[in-house]
């Protein structure tokens, strides 16, 4: 997945951050990247389990919650 840094720096400004380095950016990127790969994951493997190869938003609710705990 490839992630621009606009929409990055967008979502740190969002939260608060006056102004935002390219790096900081791109760290956000990659954590991203890395927890919603965890979560699609999760989401197929309980598609699967449910006997459905569509990935469904009910798949994602769910592998949100589970990670969240």
């Amino acid at each position: 997945m490839e992630l621009t840094l606009q929409p990055l720096r967008k979502l740190l400004k969002k939260a608060g951050a006056k102004r935002v380095s390219d790096k900081a950016a791109e760290e956000l990127g990659k954590v991203l990247e890395e927890k919603t790969k965890a979560l699609l994951l999760d989401a197929k493997r309980l598609s699967e389990h449910a006997g459905r190869r569509t990935v469904m938003k009910r798949d994602v609710r769910a592998a949100r919650k589970v990670l969240e705990k």
